[in-house]
């Protein structure tokens, strides 16, 4: 009769949960244990966020209702603090106007003092973003943007306003991966791949952000580290003398021969290759960057020497292997060809680790 209770006892719904409950952090410790932390680093504007993006997008995660309301109203404030800055800059540069009746549109757009946009707000500034971007002033400030600090994104949604302007509008993939907003907390997403759970944290790039990183060293696997090459003629926002590339430079070479970093694998990331491509047919690195050789206007010259500005910056005691990748983080196509890659290195790196558990 005991024995019966006993068996009554513990198949009743408590104990049941009980052992469900058990049996899930059982298989969670485990999965933990398998987790590969990645940790995405770079200077602002690198392409952290936009890789990060891709992420989801490669692996078939859905942008929920909300996201796509957040993005449609980031896009906005992208596309008139965008027109404001062009504004100033083409002041700053005593650039004329083409059309001297668009000053009252610049006073609207400079009346913008940074807040939220929806859809109600954002109509009453279409006409007058779409009347700037086509004056020949505004479009002159915009091809001397290394001069000052702008997205290079804001032109797509100036040359797609009708479609981002309609009532109907819904950010598409292309637009998301477009959208730019600086990166001020620590975001973590985890994608399962190949029955293995990637964790990937994304940290804030501008020097008022970096010291949240050294909280984000413990149990990383693997670094990615994002350069935006296209950025040799440009100085940072926050001193506007640093060289930007060279900044990303310096802080490379810091993690590449920090003794804490040396069982972890770093992946180098030179992004924006589109744009450097683009942007050496009118600007000469080596005014930038004296010791180039090459010749300034050849792709190939150019990258090659980029690559190994970072690639011998290790100290001679240091032999660990560097992997690295030119990038185009908004291409789709391309980032999953290269993530396919990207994805292998950091298996092989933490075989050991991965067969143990």
């Amino acid at each position: 009769m005991s024995k019966g209770l006993c068996c009554l006892h513990n198949d009743d719904p408590a104990s049941r949960n009980s052992r469900e409950i058990d049996g899930y952090l059982q298989n969670e410790r485990l999965r933990m244990r398998r987790q590969i932390k990645i940790l995405l680093l770079g200077a602002g504007e690198s392409g952290k966020s936009t890789f990060l993006k891709q992420i989801k997008i490669i692996h078939g995660q859905k942008f929920s209702a909300a996201e796509l309301q957040e993005y449609k109203e980031i896009i906005y404030q992208n596309v008139v603090k965008g027109m404001k800055v062009l504004v100033d800059a083409r002041n700053q540069l005593g650039i004329s106007l083409e059309n001297p009746s668009n000053e009252r549109h610049e006073r609207l757009v400079f009346s913008y003092d940074g807040g939220r946009i929806d859809s109600h707000l954002f109509a009453h500034y279409v006409t007058t973003v779409r009347s700037l971007w086509a004056d020949r002033g505004i479009k002159e400030a915009f091809e001397r943007r290394n001069e000052f600090q702008i997205s290079d994104s804001v032109r797509y949604f100036y040359e797609d306003l009708p479609r981002i302007s309609s009532e109907d509008f819904t950010p598409s993939r292309q637009d998301i991966l477009m959208a730019r907003k600086p990166t001020r907390t620590i975001a973590e997403h985890v994608v399962d791949i190949n029955r293995v759970p990637f964790m990937f944290v994304d940290v804030g790039g501008q020097r008022s952000q970096r010291q949240k990183w050294f909280q984000c060293f413990a149990d990383i696997h693997s670094i990615l580290f994002m350069v935006s090459i296209s950025e040799f003629d440009q100085m940072l926002l926050e001193d506007r003398r640093t060289n930007r590339l060279q900044e990303s430079l310096n802080v490379f070479e810091t993690l590449m021969n920090n003794r804490c970093l040396l069982q972890v694998a770093i992946i180098l990331f030179l992004n924006k290759e589109d744009l450097l491509e683009e942007k050496i047919r009118k600007s000469d690195i080596h005014k930038y960057f004296g010791e180039f050789s090459g010749n300034c206007t050849n792709i190939d010259d150019v990258k090659r020497f980029i690559a190994n500005m970072f690639v011998t910056c290790r100290r001679n005691d240091n032999q660990r292997q560097l992997f690295h990748f030119f990038t185009t983080a908004v291409d789709t196509k391309k980032t999953q060809l290269i993530f396919h890659s990207v994805k292998d290195v950091i298996l092989q790196q933490n075989l050991q680790r991965l067969m143990l558990n």
